[in-house]
């Protein structure tokens, strides 16, 4: 791709899937659904993420979404910039030991220097099980 190409969103999610989505995505199981500046959608599997006890891990909810809500803000800085966390807010409503967690990220706010994306972590019956909000500084490429 150019770096002066505007993405379509499928040509974003197909680039993230042939390039990967880093190793720590990778390593918790991870798999990328869908992706735009506006929305992502991802999964996670609950096995092998979770706390002694066996519920899934809260910095598990966090890994997913701060990986959704990245991925769309740098989506919406292609191509002249990249996006930086800057801060995540969690709060956790209810529990899960087994089976897969959805994350559903959707922008908030998409502005010309930061972008907020509210991310919510459901369970196969649609419960839901944390709210993450992530604001993104965006950065001029070089930068």
């Amino acid at each position: 791709m150019d770096k002066d190409e505007v993405v379509t969103s499928e040509q974003a999610l197909e680039v993230m899937k042939q390039r990967g989505l880093g190793a720590l995505a990778d390593s918790m199981g991870i798999k990328l659904v869908e992706l735009s500046a506006e929305r992502a959608v991802a999964t996670m599997p609950v096995e092998g993420n979770t706390q002694p006890i066996g519920l899934l891990h809260g910095g598990a909810h966090v890994v997913l979404a701060e990986s959704l809500g990245s991925f769309a803000a740098n989506v919406h800085a292609h191509p002249w910039g990249y996006a930086v966390g800057i801060e995540l807010n969690a709060s956790h409503h209810g529990s899960i030991e087994s089976g897969t967690v959805t994350g559903t990220c959707t922008a908030v706010k998409l502005g010309k220097t930061l972008t907020t994306h509210e991310i919510k972590m459901t369970d196969e019956s649609g419960r839901l099980l944390s709210t993450v909000r992530i604001t993104n500084y965006l950065r001029p490429k070089g930068s």
